[in-house]
């Protein structure tokens, strides 16, 4: 039995939308794409995801960084004074800037950990 399911998108519109999208993979050109070919951002973002080119956003915080657990930065505190992370056992109930605070002061370069990729 034959697909005889019609495509949504000429050939032509792909090879646009792909070139449009990898010289600026943001959703501004996302929406730019959708308004222009009056298809839905969801379906751009399928289509783009189908041809494997989609790259999912990262979630930065309000900050503008790379969101990490408490429990992390414990683990993090651990590793930098060479003991299990169950030795610091309810350390994870402290404040989040707090135990940033921490770790920054024994391993200045854990500032890194909060940094998008790429920064």
């Amino acid at each position: 039995m034959e697909d005889t399911k019609e495509s949504n998108y000429t050939p032509e519109m792909v090879t646009f939308m792909k070139e449009t999208y990898l010289g600026d993979p943001t959703r501004a050109t996302i929406e730019l794409l959708a308004e222009k070919y009056g298809k839905s951002v969801r379906s751009i973002v399928g289509k783009l995801s189908k041809e494997g080119i989609y790259k999912k956003p990262s979630y930065l915080t309000k900050r503008g960084e790379v969101p990490i657990s408490k429990d992390e930065i414990v683990e993090h505190i651990a590793r930098v004074l060479n003991e299990p992370s169950e030795m610091l056992e309810g350390l994870e109930k402290a404040p989040k800037p707090v135990l940033r605070k921490i770790l920054e002061a024994l391993n200045p370069k854990a500032v890194e950990l909060f940094q998008p990729k790429g920064k």
